[in-house]
């Protein structure tokens, strides 16, 4: 399987598809399609023949159960077409460093960007692996389009080999997962599953289970616009407001000092004029106490700042992005359970552990289809030092071969 997965990264990865926030669309971005219509194709030629692209950017398909057992659970394998809007990921330069050797690796663009050891000590267990990075200018895509080869270069693998008896899988590619809006109008009832993956983690035999809670804070500020000229104790400048709110934040609770199961507050916007700011944040937590306690802390930070600004006002708008679903996993252990088997018969040892972040998974496991996460192989997201290991792309699709198996032969 490692050529075939390797070869549909690389084919994958030409095809920019970048999400934009600031799009109201759904899919927010045409250009994401272009994948989707692809895998459209390549599932229809594989056997796979019921997929389909419907208007929302979603792509649809069924591998029919070949089991005669009757009572194994339906199960969707998930992963994302987008790529993260924070750096480019146009035109992308995709290069093999061919059995890996150690040591830090210069990659080849203008840029002059190098993966360090240091910073990426997961390459000290990639040593004699192929290795995929970009030139440094773009993003490499591995976050989810490795997911994405995985899933299909398994699709294939088992239609290919009926002895492998399996029940229904359902196949399900989202748009839109870097912005939030990955499950937005995806339809439940007709992916038909009961418990679901998403292939989006990293480090191979990693199965995640628990991830962030999280919630965006808007925080509009209205200052006193007056001439510059004549503002002499009555201006007050909304941009200033929101620089003051902005320096009191807390230095130890920001993404860049925290880790493990700490929670973080983190500005991700701000625009403003004279007259009018606004501040844009996310906030993170494991807990739902602890997301609740860092918006009143902020909150608390706006209110003392303004105080200083008795003719200025403020709006604090709180929306809810996704839950922790561990709650949700706790409840249908079997899930992890499944997948560290898995994990284990594809030769790896499973390591359980957290997100610092979330998936499609997060919001998929609080609508009604349960979602743990496994790895995909990529490191480093959502920068121009992304890469991934092309056997660890391979041992996710075996994996997902043997989650099949493990579910028919427990049912």
């Amino acid at each position: 399987m490692e050529a075939s997965v390797t070869e549909r990264f690389l084919r994958y990865v030409d095809i920019d598809t970048q999400s934009d926030a600031k799009s109201p669309s759904q899919p927010s971005t045409e250009k994401q399609k272009d994948l989707s219509r692809l895998l459209v194709e390549e599932l229809l030629e594989i056997g796979v023949s019921d997929a389909h692209l419907d208007e929302h950017g979603y792509v649809y398909g069924t591998i029919p159960s070949n089991t005669p057992k009757n009572n194994v659970p339906v199960i969707c394998v998930c992963a994302h077409v987008d790529t993260a809007p924070d750096f480019s990921g146009t035109g992308v330069k995709p290069q093999i460093v061919k059995s890996y050797g150690g040591g830090d690796i210069r990659l080849p663009g203008a840029s002059g960007e190098v993966i360090r050891v240091a910073d990426h000590p997961v390459l000290n267990t990639l040593i004699g692996h192929d290795i995929i990075t970009t030139d440094g200018t773009t993003l490499l895509g591995a976050d989810d389009k490795a997911g994405v080869a995985e899933i299909m270069t398994a699709a294939e693998f088992l239609i290919q080999n009926p002895d492998v008896k399996h029940g229904t899988i359902r196949i399900l590619f989202t748009p839109d997962e870097e912005i939030g809006r990955g499950v937005n109008k995806v339809d439940l009832e007709k992916l038909g599953a009961a418990f679901g993956y998403t292939m989006d983690g990293e480090t191979a035999g990693s199965i995640e289970d628990e991830s962030f809670s999280a919630d965006g804070v808007e925080i509009a500020i209205k200052g006193v616009a007056i001439h510059p000229g004549f503002a002499y104790g009555k201006m007050e400048n909304a941009i200033r407001i929101a620089g003051a709110v902005i320096d009191r934040l807390p230095k130890d609770q920001a993404p860049e000092t925290t880790k493990g199961r700490d929670g973080f507050i983190h500005p991700t916007g701000l625009t403003g004029v004279m007259e009018k700011a606004t501040l844009s944040f996310i906030i993170r937590d494991f807990t739902e106490a602890g997301l609740k306690q860092k918006e009143a802390l902020l909150e608390d930070i706006v209110k003392d700042v303004m105080k200083a600004y008795p003719g200025s006002t403020y709006t604090f708008t709180v929306k809810e992005q996704y839950r922790n679903m561990k709650e949700v996993l706790d409840r249908n252990p079997e899930i992890v359970e499944n997948a560290v088997e898995a994990i284990r018969r594809a030769g790896m040892e499973p390591v359980r552990g957290s997100i610092r972040g979330g998936t499609d998974g997060s919001r998929l496991s609080f609508m009604g289809l349960p979602c743990a996460n496994i790895f995909a192989g990529g490191h480093a997201f959502h920068s121009p030092l992304e890469f991934v290991s092309t056997k660890d792309m391979e041992k996710a699709a075996q994996t997902i071969v043997e989650l099949a198996k493990v579910w028919e032969e427990r049912a």
